[in-house]
Parts: structure tokens; C-alpha cells; sequence
């Protein structure tokens, strides 16, 4: 197969992870999945095979990792042009006569430059010995895959030309708004790698399928480029990432990229054969896309004028136990220091009848403005009560304390400790994940502040007071195992209970049922849909949420204001029947569009 010049007269369907299937057969996730080829080749192949069956036609090698600086973790550094070479084989044996594609998998070296610099490392001959060893073993391109540095897939590309002139495929992993951690767009690192001579340039992980169609208007049809997204946002259960991809949903999503523009589709973190052979059915016989208009916007930086008062704060939980209704209302930090619609929607949600603004903690594993700051400025500009949610992801046991501190020294109280999305589901996935406590952990620490005490076991010098919350998802198919964490959080020192979104009347009437004998107050959470495509991302995409099919069914196909208005009327209806079990509701902004929220919050607190 020739994939230069297939890809000039139609899309071609590429195959999915190898990783995800071979951690789901039970290969522990800290082993060295590229060793798998010498020693478990049949399991290997097989997967190979299956994505070959699937309709994939461009098969990559199982060596994302085969490089020396990886392979020396696990004392396999000597090793490499064999690896290297003989999953090359393994490939040729799974497709057999088939004509397809056999692509050399090459990814980042998992160093800095300055890293390498200090350890003497040669970053080019690490890449030209691993390319040396796909060479060797046969491949007809080298797909260079999720790269975050462009200098280092500079680097790779250039010794890969040196040795041989198959199809080169760059791939970066880059966040939907079309920017590189170094701050160069996605369109200029395109442009510079076509010029040093990449045949496809493209994307691959970080986003799923929805956010890979937003990154892909960013992308003007002047390259070849290819898609290759992941399944949606993974859950993390008991050491492993469990992703739940939909294939019809992910090949819905495969046709928009293609109308987007990429002409190579495949997929990445957690697809499966399934998720190929949906995919290989819409795009067989499609023609690449020829018109498209595309353009990248950077948005001004504005400031808001300082204002302060006094950092005195009531407990939302006390203001429930004296019979008042709470609405607490989320409303998630920026991702830049455009600051000025924030603290708008801030000040016209509390306007509406919010008691707090409750601020995630980096969620989803994304960048965003320190939330401790965020809430300071709220507390002391605006004297809004904010309730911090704190993940355990970001910092160590002495980090997460110090935050406590400050947050005490502020004169906060409101905390919502989180175990956290691990850091390689988001923007930063080169970036480690801590994960020293867990949610219920942290809960107990700061417990144990409220008697003076750290974690271990030194005074303070003084009890802080914080109203502690804790999570509960009863979208949860195995409710038993939520109640049961919940009622460890609870003793663990939780006050107070704040739920995923809730989108299904009947959920409440089992979480009554299920929950209410803790006796803490629960903070039902609600999110107005905007549209139907939101609808089928936070259901398909997102873990821990459940959008039934009554609700997408409703929301089905309708967008923009009417869309909106469907979704805050459905929103309405969850917050009522809420209310008419509890005495406190979560209301959560989505994507800083405050109107919708500033609605429902008018709607709880007229009620």
C-alpha cells in the first residue's frame, strides 16, 4: 500500500491502542509493554490482527516506548534495535498478505532537553537507533506520535530523514484551543514540520472525539494531517485507567474530523478493534475534504480592579441546620488570566440567590488559575463565600497541607477534598501525578486541623474551622460501593455532601432512600445542558456522568438558544423534585456560560 498517495484520493482508517488492550488482558500498567514483544509475541500479533480485521489499514508497531532513555527503566536499554525490529515482524505476520500500512511507532524520549543535557544524552542518536531498528524490521513510514515538545519532533524527524525516505507522520499532542506548551500554534509547528520534510502532520491524544473536532477548525487544508483522538476522558479504578468508548458515537465524530479536514482517522488512549471496525465502516470510500475556513483566536488579558473586605465567613452547613435553603454554585476558574468575565458571572450568580461559588481544582486534569487565589480574590474583593475543592493530584501530603493552611490563614473554610484525574488525561500529560493521600485521606487531615493538629501529629498553634464536603456519584450502575465510600468519608470527618449531576428524576428518589440516614446535608448537583452535542460529550466522554437517553432524546439534534432553553427547562424540572427532597442544590456553570446558572439559581431560590 502506498499511503502517500492513497491519502491524495481518499480517508484512510488507522487502528487504535495497543496499550489499552494489552492493560485490559491484565498486563500490570507499570510494566514495560514494548518487552511484550520478545516475550509474549502471539499476544501481541493477535492484537495486531484484531485491528487488521477491524478494517484498520494502517497498523503502528507496538514501540511508543522502545527508545533507550525508556527501555534503561526497565534495564532493557541494550535491547532496543531488537525490540524495535521484531515488533516490525510481528506486524507483517498479523497482516500477512493484506495490503496496509505497517507504521514504526516512535514517541518522546520522556526527558527534557536539559534533562538529557545533564545525563550526557544524545537525544538524536537515541531516536536514530530505535528508527534504525523499525527500519530493519521492515515498516513502510515512521509515525512519530504525541509529542508536546516541536523541537524534540524536529529533532526525531531529522534523524529519521537521514536514514530513510518512507512516509515520516508527526503527531502532537496539543489542547483543543491549537497551542503548544511552548506556546507555538498548532498551524506554525505544522508548517515548520512540512517544510523539514513530514509527509502527514496531525494530532493524537490528550483530546477525545468532540475536542478533537474543535482542534481540528484550528487546521487549514494546506497539509495532509491526521486525527487520532482518545476515547473520551478514562476513570482511574483500584491502578488502572478504564475507559468507556462508544464506537457508533466515536465514528459519528470520525465523519466531522474528516469534514474538518484529516485525512488519516484512527484512534489512541483507550480505543479498541470495536472502535476501529465503527469507524472503518462510515469513512470507507470518503474523499478528503478540499474547502474549509479555519482560524485560531488568542484572547486579550484584561484585569479587574482590587477591592477588599474582611475575611469573616458562615458555614453553609450551619445556615442549613437553622432551616435555610443553600444554593451553591460552580463556577470553575479560567484557563487564562482573562479574569473579567469570571469575576462578572461570579458577581451575578451571588446577585441571583447563590450562597457560594464553589471552584474545581484543575478538573479533568486541565490547567487552570490556581482556585486558592481565585477564592481569595472573590473573599476579598466581592465578600463571596467560596468553597475550594482540593485534589490530591497536584501535591504531596505537605503541599496539601500548606494549602489548607493558607486557606485558614485567608480565613476560608469551605473545602471539597478530591483524589483528582490523573495528570495524563490532560493538557499536561507529561506532567507526574502525586496521588500521596486520596480523597478520604485528606478529608481526615483536615479533620484533624479543625483539632489543632497536622498530619503528623505537630500543633498547629491553633484549631482551624473548615466545613468539610465530600463527593458522591449516584449515576454509579454499583450504588452499594458509592454508599459505601460515602459512609468512609463521613467518618472520616465529611460535613457535608456534594453529587455528580444528576439528569434522572428517579436518581433522587434512590439517593433519598439510599442516603438520608447519614443525616448530612446533600447538595444535589444539576447542570443546564446547552445543546445536544454537550449532552452526548458529557455522556459518552466523561466519567461519572450519566445523561439517560429520555434526556438526549429530548436534547436530540437541537443546538444554540433553543437548545439552551431545552436544556434549562429539563434543568428545572431536577432542580424542583431536588429541593423537594433536600434543602441544598449544587449548580454547576458549564463552560463560564453563568446566564443559564443565574437562571436556575433565581428558579431555587423563588421556589
Amino acid at each position: 500500500m502506498d499511503l502517500l498517495d492513497e491519502l491524495q484520493e481518499r480517508v484512510v482508517c488507522g487502528d487504535g491502542a495497543i496499550g489499552t488492550m494489552l492493560i485490559d488482558a491484565g498486563i500490570p500498567l507499570e510494566s514495560c509493554l514494548e518487552e511484550l514483544c520478545l516475550t509474549e509475541p502471539e499476544r501481541v500479533q493477535a492484537i495486531h490482527a484484531e485491528y487488521f480485521a477491524a478494517g484498520a489499514e494502517v497498523i503502528e508497531t507496538n514501540t511508543f516506548g522502545a527508545n533507550a532513555v525508556r527501555l534503561e527503566r526497565f534495564r532493557l536499554g541494550d535491547r532496543v534495535r531488537e525490540i524495535n525490529a521484531t515488533a516490525a515482524h510481528l506486524c507483517r505476520k498479523a497482516i500477512g498478505a493484506g495490503d496496509c500500512c505497517v507504521a514504526g511507532s516512535v514517541g518522546p524520549l520522556g526527558i527534557t532537553a536539559e534533562e538529557a543535557l545533564a545525563r550526557d544524552i544524545d537525544r538524536a542518536a537515541i531516536f536514530s537507533e530505535q528508527i534504525s531498528g523499525l527500519l530493519e524490521g521492515g515498516v513502510d513510514a515512521v509515525f512519530f506520535e504525541t509529542f508536546l515538545d516541536y523541537e524534540e519532533l524536529a529533532l526525531a524527524l531529522r534523524e529519521k530523514l537521514k536514514l530513510s525516505k518512507i512516509p515520516s507522520i508527526c503527531s502532537l499532542a496539543c489542547e483543543p484551543e491549537g497551542r503548544l506548551p511552548s506556546g507555538l500554534t498548532l498551524v506554525e509547528a505544522f508548517e515548520k514540520l512540512t517544510a523539514a520534510g513530514a509527509d502527514v502532520v496531525g494530532v493524537n491524544c490528550m483530546n477525545g472525539p468532540q475536542a478533537m473536532v474543535h482542534l481540528l477548525h484550528h487546521v487549514p487544508l494546506r497539509f495532509i494531517f491526521s486525527a487520532y483522538p482518545n476515547a473520551g476522558y478514562p476513570q482511574y479504578h483500584q491502578g488502572r485507567f478504564l475507559y468507556h468508548p462508544a464506537p457508533e458515537y466515536f465514528a459519528r465524530l470520525a465523519i466531522e474530523m474528516v469534514e474538518q479536514g484529516a485525512r488519516l482517522v484512527g484512534g489512541c488512549c483507550g480505543t479498541t478493534p470495536r472502535t476501529i471496525a465503527a469507524m472503518a465502516a462510515v469513512l470507507a470510500g470518503r474523499k478528503p475534504v478540499l474547502v474549509k475556513a479555519s482560524s485560531i483566536e488568542v484572547l486579550p488579558i484584561k484585569t479587574v480592579a482590587p477591592r477588599r473586605l474582611p475575611p469573616t465567613e458562615e458555614s453553609l452547613v450551619d445556615r442549613m441546620a437553622a432551616g435555610k435553603r443553600v444554593i451553591i454554585c460552580e463556577l470553575d476558574p479560567p484557563k487564562t488570566l482573562a479574569l473579567e468575565k469570571y469575576f462578572e458571572g461570579a458577581q451575578a450568580l451571588i446577585q441571583a440567590g447563590c450562597d457560594a461559588i464553589t471552584l474545581a481544582d484543575n478538573s479533568l486534569a486541565i490547567l487552570r488559575v490556581s482556585n486558592l487565589a481565585v477564592g481569595a480574590m472573590l473573599k476579598e474583593r466581592f465578600g463571596i463565600t467560596p468553597l475550594l475543592h482540593m485534589s490530591c493530584r497536584d501535591r504531596n501530603v505537605l503541599g496539601l497541607q500548606s494549602a489548607l493552611l493558607g486557606m485558614a490563614a485567608m480565613g476560608m473554610r469551605h473545602v471539597l477534598p478530591l483524589t483528582g484525574d490523573p495528570a495524563r488525561v490532560g493538557d499536561h500529560p507529561g506532567a507526574a501525578s502525586v496521588y500521596d493521600v486520596n480523597s478520604v485521606q485528606l478529608i481526615k487531615i483536615a479533620h484533624r486541623m479543625n483539632e489543632g493538629f497536622n498530619h503528623a501529629g505537630k500543633s498547629i498553634k491553633a484549631a482551624t474551622h473548615f466545613v468539610i464536603g465530600c463527593t458522591f456519584n449516584p449515576n454509579s450502575k454499583n450504588l452499594d460501593a458509592q454508599v459505601s465510600r460515602l459512609e468512609r468519608k463521613i467518618a472520616a470527618g465529611a460535613q457535608f455532601v456534594m453529587t455528580q449531576p444528576v439528569f434522572d428524576l428517579r436518581i433522587l428518589d434512590a439517593m433519598l432512600t439510599r442516603i438520608q440516614y447519614l443525616k448530612v446535608p446533600i447538595f444535589t448537583g444539576v447542570w443546564p445542558l446547552l445543546s445536544s452535542r454537550q449532552a452526548e460529550f458529557l455522556h459518552h466522554e466523561v466519567p461519572g456522568i450519566v445523561v439517560p437517553d429520555e434526556v438526549r432524546r429530548k436534547m436530540a439534534g437541537i443546538e444554540g438558544d433553543q437548545g439552551g432553553a431545552n436544556g434549562l427547562e429539563i434543568a428545572r424540572d431536577i432542580t424542583q423534585a431536588a429541593l423537594e427532597r433536600f434543602s441544598g442544590i449544587y449548580l454547576i456553570t458549564p463552560f463560564l456560560r453563568y446566564s443559564a446558572t443565574v437562571e436556575l439559581a433565581k428558579f431555587a431560590r423563588g421556589l
